[in-house]
């Protein structure tokens, strides 16, 4: 999952929002040398990785995608799923997101000191871009991915990326539904992070199992 996800799933505790945010830029044992609840929020981003690049619904998502960016379908895919997210926000999350992710911000912003040196250098066009909540429109999305393919090792296949998602949105968004489902259950669970979700989500999802 990309960025909007792994804040989304942190629960309330603002270090481990920061561990799960820092999440890929601390390799190895180096999470040790931060805060037991900053730890505990880097542990939280590498297992809701795994969770998510073997998970048979996020496969499926991936194989649509294959034939532009073939090993890299992965991260399309977690950048498409933060659409989703972003798009359907007010169904998971009870405060809006242009609130949730001001509050993100703050709290980086506020731990500046501790972030690693590639946080430090991407945070400031993060905040001002609003790139959590930009995710929400193609337009967003599709800026998203040309400014990764020219700044990381990631193929150029924008438009081919955005014709894919266009030409399958409503098969992608029942994919990434029934994988939430199944991620925020896994995070509750086996994490014990509360996700603020709505009731309504609830209900919904108990009526979603039934018909299953």
């Amino acid at each position: 999952m990309n960025f909007l996800a792994h804040q989304y799933l942190s629960g309330d505790s603002e270090k481990v929002k920061i561990g799960n945010f820092i999440g890929d830029y601390i390799k190895g044992n180096k999470y040790k040398d931060y805060h037991p609840e900053i730890q505990k929020g880097i542990l939280l981003h590498r297992n809701i990785d795994h969770f998510t690049d073997h998970h048979p619904i996020v496969l499926q998502s991936s194989n649509r995608l294959k034939n532009g960016y073939k090993r890299y379908s992965g991260v399309i895919v977690d950048m498409i799923y933060d659409h989703f997210l972003a798009k359907k926000w007010n169904k998971y999350h009870t405060q809006p997101i242009s609130s949730f992710v001001s509050k993100s911000h703050e709290i980086l912003v506020k731990n500046y000191l501790i972030l690693p040196q590639k946080v430090k250098l991407f945070l400031p066009f993060l905040i001002q871009s609003r790139r959590l909540e930009s995710y929400s429109t193609i337009d967003g999305l599709q800026t998203a991915l040309k400014i990764m393919s020219r700044r990381t090792s990631l193929p150029d296949q924008t438009d081919y990326a955005i014709k894919t998602l266009l030409d399958q949105y409503d098969d992608i968004e029942t994919e990434f539904d029934c994988f939430m489902s199944a991620l925020i259950s896994y995070v509750s669970n086996e994490h014990q992070i509360i996700v603020a979700t709505p009731y309504d989500w609830h209900l919904n999802e108990e009526k979603r199992i039934t018909k299953l």
